[in-house]
């Protein structure tokens, strides 16, 4: 394995599968149980910009900070950024109100990393799918009303979510990313 870098968030859900994630690509992250200002904006970049910026002035050490939004198509994009405060207030079955035809929406994933104050480095993953009639499993998050492209389980029921989620696809490209600039580097 190579060195460790931190893992900033105040979910410890979060963490375990981001843990699960980057172990598989040989990466090791350790939990910095922190909560961070969630700043209100349209983009989840400019949020996790700002989150990966407040860890890194905690810890001062290499960290990432994961931000992921839920997308419906139908509802203009809502939740998205504010997928967060929504699922708080709402929750899943409140979400299931909202939606109708079409039930078409897209999960994204930032995960943003830090290693000097100011430089910042973002890594995206998008999954396309539609929202469930009704929660189905029992995962957290809106894990129970997401159904990837492609199935016909959500987020929840699936064994494989970690290995198809928009959380694996843009910790995958960071993992890599990383590892690569660590070769170059000679560690």
């Amino acid at each position: 394995m190579s060195s460790s870098i931190f893992f900033a968030s105040s979910n410890k859900n979060k963490f375990e599968e981001a843990k699960n994630i980057t172990s598989k690509f040989g990466l090791k992250i350790k939990f910095l149980k922190s909560t961070l200002q969630e700043i209100q904006a349209d983009d989840l970049e400019e949020i996790a910009r700002h989150k990966v910026m407040e860890a890194f002035s905690i810890c001062s050490k290499p960290v990432i900070v994961e931000d992921d939004g839920l997308f419906i198509k139908s509802l203009n994009g809502f939740p998205g950024p504010y997928s967060s405060f929504v699922f708080n207030t709402i929750g899943n079955k409140g979400i299931l109100r909202l939606v109708s035809k079409p039930r078409d929406a897209s999960f994204r994933s930032i995960i943003a990393y830090c290693e000097r104050d100011g430089d910042v480095h973002l890594f995206s993953g998008d999954v396309e799918g539609t929202i469930s009639k009704k929660e189905q499993g029992a995962r957290w998050g809106f894990d129970p009303i997401f159904i990837p492209q492609g199935k016909h389980q959500t987020y929840s029921q699936l064994v494989e979510k970690n290995q198809i989620s928009h959380r694996y696809l843009a910790l995958k490209k960071f993992t890599n990313w990383y590892l690569n600039k660590k070769k170059s580097r000679g560690r």
